[in-house]
């Protein structure tokens, strides 16, 4: 297909496929006083269409943003990442009973490999580690060869094979001829390096399908004019692509019911017919996407940059030779390593420019906000072990415990519109926008908080009989409906803190470096899968008001430090914008 465009229309990225109805785009060069406060890059995908004009200084300083319509690129990639977490989410979300329970155990709950609470714990543990540490080498296939659709469809089809291993090896006859377990381990190894080429790839993708870059004036039917924002409609689409995370995991509310009412195979051979559905539905979308090429993987060159940095600035330290900007102070360490600040010009080239050295100080930076997400994460991770343990110690009633997981994303399929449609625009309405720093140490407060709640249940789990602090497989009298409050908070905290990540992540790094700072974000995930690791030895009866608490306190401890240290941000970014 040519890629010749008319000429009234400015190219988009070459060689790629855009939404942009080329007889309905008009392009008008932006206003002189925009362009000269932004790189000439960020203009190059700028168009208008019909009842569309570019704001005056006045309207874009005090106008209310709002999010642009969603391309249907993106949406395709959307309904591709709800059907791998109807997979991921249907599978994982049985795996505590498959591993604590025995098979076919009268007056127990299901289970195939009886390998008690602390096996379960382990296992899930070292899952959610291998998944969240694989996307470092999926960033890397896409960044170096393939780009990201190609990484996303192979690495689908591995995760396909881990699924199908998983779905044969829990069929009646391997489960009675011990092949459960290390059929679920190989199948965890393969799903999770799957899981490693799909997760660091996809968000970036989805917000790639949207190219505007600078706010503009739109006049909608009623005849009012809104001012549509770049920023606003990324927040939506990674909304919205949350929301679809979470519709896809109610997927362990079918699984869950399957496996209580029929038998592991069929809960696991349903994730895996919807895996095809999720392959095919990205493929079918191929002449869509907008696809960026791969730019060769940067963690080599980023490494030697930074130790270049390192040396400059000593040799220029010990040679009285200190560079200072146009104030007078002191130039940060990383700046030695620009070609043009060299104190000591190697015998060859450097493989970056300057501009390559501003990128990595702009994605450190972004990264440091990562640091306090494994605490978060713990915290999160109670969903799938010990919170499904406490309701397996008390009363269900006629549904599985396992299905009490899905109170979380419940809440969150019903909040997320919500916030995207109402709270996020209110509170713009009336002046507030509340900045990334200030959502994510509310979504901490708010895991603390259902940390702090879950002990409190579990001390009136231990308080009530017959069994009191060693129900075993059996329970105590008391509801589990009343875990649903912790539930609640875990879910409005993902729409401040996990969200938030993601969006953050996103925008915040260079466009060269987006599927390595996410995998970096995703990465996040193992430093809780390790923290969780730590709390093995108190995972299980009659410890568990322990764990809790102490996850609580971590994590209340760690909300007010990361606002200490990060809330000037949100200050900077806004003095950004005007």
């Amino acid at each position: 297909m040519s890629t010749d465009l008319p000429r009234n229309v400015v190219p988009q990225q070459p060689h790629l496929m855009t939404e942009i109805p080329l007889d309905a785009a008009v392009y008008q060069p932006p206003p002189p006083e925009y362009v000269e406060s932004k790189v000439a890059s960020d203009t190059e995908h700028d168009f208008l269409r019909e009842n569309e004009r570019w704001p005056t200084p006045e309207e874009e300083r005090t106008w209310v943003r709002v999010a642009d319509n969603i391309p249907t690129a993106a949406f395709l990639i959307i309904v591709t990442e709800f059907c791998e977490r109807f997979t991921y989410y249907g599978a994982s979300g049985i795996f505590n009973n498959y591993i604590s329970n025995g098979y076919k155990v009268p007056g127990s709950s299901p289970g195939a490999i009886d390998g008690g609470k602390q096996m379960a714990t382990g296992l899930i543990n070292f899952f959610q580690f291998f998944c969240y540490i694989c996307p470092i080498f999926g960033a890397i296939v896409a960044d170096q060869w393939l780009g990201k659709y190609k990484t996303i469809l192979l690495f689908a089809c591995v995760y396909l094979v881990g699924n199908l291993v998983l779905t044969l090896t829990s069929i009646p006859a391997s489960i009675r001829a011990g092949g459960a377990l290390p059929g679920l381990i190989i199948a965890m190894i393969i799903i999770g390096l799957g899981t490693g080429g799909i997760k660091p790839n996809v968000s970036p993708m989805v917000a790639e399908q949207y190219t505007r870059t600078r706010p503009f004036v739109r006049r909608l039917k009623s005849g009012k004019e809104v001012l549509v924002d770049r920023d606003a409609t990324i927040q939506s689409m990674f909304n919205w692509f949350y929301w679809s995370i979470n519709l896809g995991s109610l997927s362990a509310i079918a699984t869950s019911e399957l496996e209580h009412n029929v038998d592991f195979w069929p809960a696991f051979l349903l994730p895996t017919l919807m895996f095809v559905v999720c392959i095919l539905v990205f493929w079918l979308g191929r002449n869509k996407y907008i696809r960026n090429p791969p730019t060769g993987s940067i963690l080599l060159q980023a490494a030697s940059c930074l130790t270049t940095g390192v040396r400059q600035s000593r040799i220029a330290k010990r040679s009285g030779q200190v560079l200072r900007d146009d104030a007078g102070a002191k130039l940060n360490w990383m700046e030695y390593a620009k070609p043009s600040n060299m104190v000591d010009v190697p015998a060859s080239p450097v493989a970056w420019d300057d501009h390559f050295v501003d990128e990595l100080r702009r994605t450190l930076k972004a990264c440091k906000v990562f640091i306090f997400y494994p605490v978060y994460w713990l915290c999160f991770g109670q969903i799938t072990n010990t919170l499904i343990s406490q309701a397996g110690e008390m009363n269900t009633g006629s549904v599985p415990n396992d299905i009490m997981q899905n109170i979380d994303p419940l809440f969150l399929i019903i909040f997320i519109p919500i916030f995207d449609k109402v709270f996020y625009p209110g509170l713009r309405r009336c002046g507030l926008d509340i900045g990334p720093i200030l959502r994510i140490f509310i979504g901490f407060v708010l895991a603390a908080i259902a940390m702090a709640y879950a002990a409190i249940v579990q001390h009136l789990v231990y308080s009530t009989g017959p069994y009191y602090d060693h129900p075993g497989s059996q329970h105590n009298d008391i509801s589990a409906a009343i875990q649903i409050p912790a539930y609640a908070f875990i879910a409005w905290s993902e729409i401040f803190a996990s969200i938030t990540g993601l969006e953050y992540a996103y925008t915040k790094a260079p466009q060269s470096m987006k599927s390595i700072v996410m995998s970096i974000f995703l990465f996040m995930n193992c430093g809780g899968a390790i923290l969780a690791f730590c709390f093995n030895p108190i995972s299980a009866d009659p410890h568990l008001v322990m764990n809790f608490s102490i996850a609580a306190g971590l994590m209340g401890f760690f909300a007010f430090l990361f606002y200490a240290c990060f809330y000037k941000y949100d200050s900077q970014e806004q003095r950004g914008k005007s």
